[in-house]
């Protein structure tokens, strides 16, 4: 049988199996052998052992498209970021690392700004400014007045989501709702998982369809940008590639280089100056990091 793993914690994977449900497996000592982890979100194949108390072994872990740290999690298809409109307001500094961050990996990702019920207009016309050139879905929601949930359903069917944002947007409101369709499935999940009674955070995917998947990355607080150099910094903000080959020098960083096409660009409007100020900051930080 084949499945996807939705949560490991001590020495035990549990495994959800589309139309099956979920298996608590262990994997087989070829993994340790190898130096292979199986992780939340891998792909894998098993065999069972007792069909009634649904336990079975990890036999084979398929090949990752991809793989990250923090939150320890494999083969995302895409990442949502939540920020509230107002209360709290929008911490756009964050923001833009996390979209650095996966821009850096190839994993597409959406922008999803709750709260609209309490937010003003001008704030969200603002944010669609900012964000119109950055390359991602935007989406605005209230999951108090459950406005645009149905959108955001179908901008995460069929693929597995890591949902990431600071606390108090509303995350959590939202991930009731995306989950409302299948409680009795998520339900029988989580007494599943929650045998044993731990208490301590872990990676976990939520089931919200039958090939659909969610995953709420706790500790979203703070993102440094350990594995990215300056020079391909650049290269994670979508808006600098209209100017690509239009700077006077190859290899322009767009920080103090004459005659560059971004800085041009971002004179003319064409690329918001929020977004191009974090990216100077950004620049440096990683410039004094190497220095040190």
């Amino acid at each position: 049988m084949q499945g996807k793993i939705v949560k490991g914690i001590a020495g035990f994977y549990y495994v959800h199996v589309a139309g099956s449900g979920v298996y608590e497996c262990k994997a087989k000592g070829i993994f340790r052998k190898d130096g292979i982890k199986p992780l939340v979100g891998d792909d894998v194949s098993i065999e069972i052992l007792d069909e009634k108390d649904m336990e079975g072994n990890i036999l084979d872990i398929f090949p990752r498209k991809n793989e990250l740290v923090r939150p320890a999690v494999a083969n995302i298809d895409q990442a949502l970021v939540v920020f509230a409109v107002a209360k709290p307001k929008p911490h756009l500094n964050l923001l833009d690392r996390f979209l650095v961050m996966m821009e850096s990996k190839d994993i597409p990702t959406a922008l999803c700004f709750n709260k609209t019920d309490i937010g003003e207009s001008p704030d969200m016309g603002e944010l669609r400014e900012i964000y119109a050139g950055c390359g991602c879905p935007l989406i605005f929601t209230s999951a108090r007045a459950e406005k645009n949930i149905e959108e955001l359903k179908m901008l995460l069917g069929g693929k597995t989501t890591a949902i990431a944002g600071p606390s108090g947007v509303g995350k959590s409101s939202l991930i009731n709702l995306l989950q409302s369709d299948v409680r009795m499935e998520t339900g029988s999940i989580s007494r599943r998982i929650g045998r044993g009674k731990h208490t301590t955070r872990h990676s976990e995917l939520i089931v919200i369809g039958e090939d659909s998947y969610i995953m709420d990355t706790p500790g979203f607080s703070s993102l440094y940008l350990n594995e990215i150099e300056a020079e391909d910094l650049k290269r994670c903000f979508p808006e600098f590639r209209e100017c690509e080959g239009q700077c006077r020098f190859n290899g322009c960083d767009h920080v103090h280089e004459p005659d560059c096409a971004v800085k041009q660009a971002v004179g003319a409007g064409r690329i918001h100056r929020k977004r191009y100020e974090d990216y100077l900051g950004m620049y440096q930080e990683i410039r004094e990091r190497k220095r040190y």
